[in-house]
């Protein structure tokens, strides 16, 4: 009988030790649990009724609409800047402008010309010559940083100017 007692005090033990171990493994488990619980409403907000997998396909199907509007949004910003580009080749991008005085006077240098140039080096050279009494205007086309017509030397001073030279 006293055996039995022994025995049964052992399993007691026994028993008692697995309870503990129970306890303890259930315990880690609960936090384990809760620290997914938070990280979830983290994810889904705090009444997130979905599970993981269906929200990560909602963040998924948003992410692909996002994917498309930026596409779309980029296609059309390219052809804007096509169009700008286009017209900016026309601009005047370069210029040079040459003060001088006309006839051998010596009248302040009041006469002008200045080149005006788009990217590609054509454009238009205005000359505008004072005398005493009066004023003329001349144009001169300029095509890929040559003058169309002879050009006078304070006109192609003008040209080398508005060329960077």
């Amino acid at each position: 009988m006293e055996q039995i007692e022994q025995i049964a005090v052992g399993l007691g033990g026994a028993g008692l030790a697995l309870g503990l171990v129970s306890v303890v493994w259930a315990t880690t488990l609960q936090r384990r649990l809760g620290r997914l619980q938070r990280a979830q409403r983290v994810v889904l907000g705090e009444h997130g009724e979905q599970d993981l997998i269906l929200h990560a396909k909602a963040l998924h199907d948003q992410v692909q609409a996002m994917v498309g509007y930026v596409r779309q949004n980029t296609d059309e910003v390219s052809k804007r800047l096509d169009v700008a580009e286009h017209r900016l080749d026309g601009a005047i991008a370069h210029s040079g402008l040459v003060r001088y005085d006309a006839y051998n006077e010596m009248s302040g240098r009041q006469s002008t010309s200045i080149a005006l140039l788009d990217a590609r080096k054509t454009g238009v050279i205005l000359s505008s010559i004072h005398h005493r009494d009066q004023a003329r205007l001349y144009a001169k086309g300029v095509r890929e940083g040559v003058g169309e017509l002879e050009l006078s030397p304070e006109e192609a001073e003008a040209l080398r100017v508005a060329m960077g030279g």
